[in-house]
């Protein structure tokens, strides 16, 4: 009787995002943000992101560890973490690290557009495409992004696409990031040289 072997599952796209988030942050520049409801895609290119380092960073969510409104940042790379800013704004994070990790987690502050642009501005009821997604709370509303994303694996409503054109270290920029009250100095928010969609 002939054993036949157990097919290996193909290995997902999204596994390099399980790396620390301080090497995906800066390398997700230039990819493409995707998301896809009732078969209409809108998209926008990453241009501006935040690393948040988990028990390591004191202004991350999961500094003080992992509780139930933080449990998708231990997933591991490939999920998605979003949450409510101010009570008002919704943003996701694509989450970093190995599985069980401290809660490493990249959130995405702004994007180029390039996919739907009509769809984003009848969701953002404007039509000034330098604002549709300039903004983690602007983008996730062009994008429908919701706080039911949260917890969700990457690759069927949100996903990437690989960058169409080239993006040169020399043109990504490294400082600190915004709005946060601990840890204001580290130099975890990295965006693109003169791209006018960068949200400041």
């Amino acid at each position: 009787m002939a054993i036949v072997p157990r097919p290996t599952p193909p290995p997902s796209p999204y596994q390099w995002l399980c790396q620390d988030v301080l090497v995906v942050a800066p390398q997700l520049l230039g990819w493409e943000l995707v998301s896809t409801i009732d078969g209409a895609e809108t998209a926008g290119r990453i241009v501006e992101v935040e690393a948040y380092h988990g028990a390591e960073d004191p202004a991350s969510h999961a500094f003080r560890g992992i509780r139930p409104r933080t449990a998708p940042m231990a997933l591991g790379g490939g999920h998605i973490y979003a949450y409510r800013s101010y009570g008002i704004h919704t943003c996701v994070n694509l989450v970093t690290g190995a599985p069980g990790s401290s809660g490493q987690a990249v959130l995405i502050r702004a994007l180029e557009p390039t996919t739907g642009l009509d769809l984003m501005a009848a969701r953002r009821g404007l039509t000034q495409v330098r604002l549709l997604c300039k903004g983690p709370g602007r983008l996730t509303q062009a994008l429908g992004i919701a706080l039911d994303d949260s917890d969700t694996a990457m690759g069927s409503k949100i996903s990437l696409r690989p960058p169409q054109q080239r993006t040169e270290a020399a043109t990504i920029v490294a400082g600190p990031r915004i709005g946060v009250s601990q840890a204001k100095d580290y130099p975890w928010r990295f965006y693109l040289k003169n791209n006018r969609f960068v949200s400041r």
